[in-house]
């Protein structure tokens, strides 16, 4: 098998750059045609305005709310927003309020994670009915076969248990009282006005499940949600492995709600329905009701119902960052207008732009015609880190915001940072004596581990402060981290393989001045091993530059030896070539 050339090394890497390129642009025109993409980056809060959203405590008479509440509160909600991929929302206090403020509009789902308390508890069930659908959940079917209403319960009626419960499924809480009010209860009229942090604890509760099919008389909590250590969302599996394509949501409980779990279950597995179920409550509604028919003794199980993917992933994330310490009404909704405004946008683009130019400019000086290499693999990483941007606020709901803008322009530097290093790194070979094909292999290789460290070094920094970092800065250090990436993709796989195609050419090879890569110029005295040869006649300055060039690059033992040979002359006239060139 024919061994790989440079040049085929090279059409290669060009051909997986054009793919990756072409690729990522189909991608996002899939997203304009059947999805909600652009061809244009979404803008942040700064540039572009979005919604504020003021959220007022439901406080008691004279209940005050904590700063340590408040803080709380606003990290919780930032962490919700931050999951649901809104990018730039900034949270902060007013008073006793907090406000949100998120780019655009924002979907059902991502103010249904801001607003809700998310107050989980595992209640067992002690009695319950399934609903009519169009028939009022307190009525029932009269013997002239009409809806009739349930009496209001009589206060009258005996609201003591007979005997003390001897656990929290013991149906000795269903009192009269009780059962009344349950036959009474209007699931309809209660699904808005049902207040989660009302519901006593240690006391039974009367609700409905989310969807208006079943009513129930639940016992005390016996696992709140403050026992969840975790939750995710997933597709349920059969015990096989086949995908069943229904949504699920899978909490994962603590040390304690492990071992109070696997009691619940224990003890609810040997009765009989519905006292076999155990009523997973969220903010007051009932979610799930699923039958326990073993012990789930490792803390891990399993909440299924009519979820979507959005529902299931809202419900895990506001199990995962847990329940806010305080309930919140939405005081407020407004459409705010950007805080920076299209003249910041402006000065953005424009210093980007200046930047870009002085980059050119300085390549151009410092290395004539081989500078085109840099602006061509500038060129290729704007493309690339754009269409980047681009499927990034589709999928991903990042917006661009003046301090991400700031990051690509930073990116402009420090991706020509990676050309000069290998640029200069060829020069280097090409003083060594090497020709321009062996000097752009050989730079490569001594370039691409500095390049490596280099980029090594930006990323790391770039991942600790999004990490540490909030609100814009986060944005700053995305792009610089995105920007780092692409900087190593472009030279590999575009910058090196045109060097090496460039390397092949009689122009370059020439060692004209104009190509920046002339022999002379650069000093190429030195071959290695203490053998010199003999400058191509220069001018008397170029000459003296270059002669400069080579004794500073001599090693102790080189400059030694060459005192020895000649009595202290630089060249061993027994190595030179009597043609005049290199050996």
């Amino acid at each position: 098998m024919a061994k790989s050339t440079p040049v085929k090394k090279a059409w290669r890497s060009l051909t997986w750059l054009g793919v990756i390129l072409i690729g990522l642009f189909a991608i996002n025109a899939a997203g304009v045609l059947w999805g909600n993409s652009s061809w244009a980056p979404k803008l942040a809060l700064d540039l572009e305005g979005g919604t504020q959203i003021i959220l007022a405590p439901k406080l008691e008479s004279g209940q005050t709310v904590s700063n340590e509440q408040l803080n709380q509160a606003v990290a919780i909600i930032r962490q919700r927003v931050d999951a649901s991929g809104v990018s730039e929302a900034e949270i902060t206090t007013q008073g006793q309020n907090v406000v949100v403020s998120i780019p655009g509009t924002p979907d059902e789902a991502t103010l249904n994670r801001i607003e809700s308390s998310a107050k989980l508890e595992f209640r067992p069930v002690l009695t319950s009915q399934q609903l009519t659908p169009g028939q009022p959940s307190n009525t029932f079917i009269g013997e002239d076969g009409a809806s009739t209403p349930y009496p209001t319960p009589d206060p009258g009626l005996e609201s003591t248990p007979t005997a003390s419960p001897t656990n929290a499924s013991d149906l000795s809480q269903v009192t009269p009282a009780l059962y009344a009010a349950f036959q009474a209860y209007d699931c309809a009229a209660n699904a808005d006005s049902l207040d989660a942090t009302a519901a006593p604890a240690a006391e039974p509760l009367i609700t409905c499940d989310v969807d208006g099919t079943f009513k129930y008389v639940l016992g005390p909590v016996e696992v709140s949600g403050e026992d969840l250590s975790d939750a995710s969302a997933g597709i349920k599996t059969t015990s096989s492995g086949a995908s069943t394509g229904e949504w699920a949501v899978y909490p994962v409980f603590n040390e304690k709600g492990t071992a109070l779990f696997a009691d619940v279950t224990g003890r609810l597995t040997s009765l009989q329905s519905p006292q076999n179920q155990f009523a997973i409550v969220l903010d007051g509604n009932v979610i799930s009701a699923p039958q326990s028919l073993a012990v789930i003794s490792d803390g891990k199980p399993e909440i299924s119902g009519s979820f979507t993917e959005e529902s299931a992933k809202t419900l895990a994330d506001q199990l995962k960052f847990g329940a806010l310490p305080i309930s919140f009404v939405v005081q407020s909704q407004d459409t705010i207008s950007a805080t920076l405004g299209s003249t910041q946008l402006e000065s953005g683009l424009i210093a980007g732009l200046i930047g870009l130019i002085l980059v050119v400019i300085y390549t151009l000086f410092q290395y004539r015609l081989l500078g085109t290499v840099t602006i061509a693999s500038l060129v290729a990483a704007a493309v690339l880190t754009y269409v980047v941007i681009l499927l990034m606020s589709w999928r991903q709901g990042f917006r661009l915001s003046l301090a991400g803008i700031a990051g690509l322009i930073v990116a402009i530097g420090f991706t020509a940072d990676s050309f000069i290093v290998y640029f200069e790194r060829i020069k280097d070979e090409l003083r060594d004596g090497r020709g321009l094909e062996s000097a752009v292999e050989a730079g490569w290789k001594r370039a691409k581990r500095t390049i490596y460290a280099a980029k090594g070094v930006n990323l790391l920094s770039a991942v600790v402060l999004y990490v540490l970092a909030i609100g814009n800065v986060r944005g700053f250090a995305l792009t610089l981290g995105v920007t780092t990436i692409i900087d190593v993709i472009v030279v590999l796989l575009f910058t090196h393989p045109m060097m090496q195609l460039l390397g092949q050419t009689k122009l370059f090879n020439s060692g004209k001045p104009f190509t920046g890569l002339d022999p002379s110029a650069l000093g190429a005295i030195y071959r290695g091993r203490a053998e010199f040869r003999k400058p191509v006649s220069v001018p008397g300055a170029k000459a003296a530059s270059s002669s400069r060039e080579a004794a500073k690059r001599q090693t102790i033992a080189e400059r030694k030896q060459a005192a020895l040979v000649g009595g202290g002359s630089d060249t061993r006239a027994d190595d030179l070539p009597t043609d005049g060139k290199d050996s």
